[in-house]
């Protein structure tokens, strides 16, 4: 399978590292679903200016189609309408990305379970965790009607690094690693129909918020380096997005199910580049990286 003429649903592509995945499906010739809660005429608690709109835009001026949905992934009746447009609109879905989080306002760093908000906390498992299981358990059987299905769950981190190191709280920590476990869980459950899941994370992501949170944009973002030189190894939101089209276009992508990947791990395997044509990897400097402070969330606050 490549990408071409398949149908993907790209579930929390507002902004960050769901809209670079989406736009690089585009690119490869998808279309694509592109799912958030803040449209042109109603933000979501985030009060951030992009939009779902921007994003479908975005994917078809790249050469795919793009569509651009309404949803808050935690209302599973928004989801089943949904996956039910899919259906009657493609007759099929090919890949099903799970970038759904929304966390940034509800962690606080460094916080025991017993200082933490609660509320927040358990907002955040909710925002984390149901949102993905809620759509998965929607949008699978529709992608498991044909064989080679591709499903990926989007966290910050790989297993690997997760595993011995603490994630801020135990709310943001248990958030982190769900995501890897329920890519394994599903691989067992897709496998007899010839599906592949998989967890991804890209490294340090230079997304819309993690440029505002630097005071620099994409054209100068290395001027951020004056002050965190290990700024220098982060990526755009494309990078994971072009990870994710490669794996779309391996036939022989089965190798990964169940398995934790990252950006820069994939683009050694595949070849491709970010953007400027380099080819970043930062979980391979990662400690070196939380030592110079790097902020909280590497997938960049989608």
């Amino acid at each position: 399978m490549t990408p071409e003429g398949k149908v993907a649903l790209v579930a929390g592509a507002t902004r960050g590292a769901g809209r670079g995945i989406a736009v690089e499906l585009g690119a490869a010739g998808a279309t694509v679903y592109v799912t958030g809660r803040t449209t042109r005429t109603q933000q979501s608690d985030y009060g951030r200016l992009e939009t779902i709109e921007e994003t479908a835009e975005l994917v078809t001026a790249q050469g795919g189609k793009g569509i651009a949905v309404q949803v808050d992934h935690l209302i599973a009746d928004d989801v089943r309408r949904l996956v039910e447009r899919i259906r009657a609109e493609q007759g099929r879905l090919d890949i099903l990305v799970n970038d759904l989080w929304g966390g940034e306002k509800l962690f606080e760093w460094n916080k025991p379970v017993w200082e933490h908000n609660l509320d927040n906390g358990l907002r955040l498992l909710r925002l984390a965790i149901d949102t993905h299981l809620i759509t998965a358990h929607h949008a699978l059987p529709l992608m498991i009607e044909r064989p080679g299905g591709l499903h990926v769950e989007v966290t910050d981190g790989t297993a690997e690094y997760n595993a011995d190191h603490y994630r801020l709280s135990p709310f943001y920590d248990l958030a982190k690693v769900a995501a890897t476990r329920m890519a394994w869980a599903h691989a067992k459950d897709l496998a007899p129909h010839g599906a592949t899941s998989v967890c991804l994370t890209p490294g340090w992501l230079r997304s819309e918020m993690m440029l505002e949170a630097f005071g620099v944009t994409e054209e100068n973002w290395r001027d951020a380096t004056a002050k965190v030189p290990h700024f220098i190894i982060s990526e755009t939101p494309r990078f994971i997005g072009r990870a994710i089209a490669a794996l779309a276009a391996d036939p022989e992508r089965s190798r990964w199910n169940g398995q934790s990947l990252s950006s820069g791990g994939l683009a050694r395997v595949y070849g491709f580049t970010d953007l400027d044509g380099s080819r970043p990897d930062a979980w391979r400097y990662v400690p070196e990286v939380q030592d110079a402070g790097k902020p909280a969330d590497a997938t960049g606050y989608r």
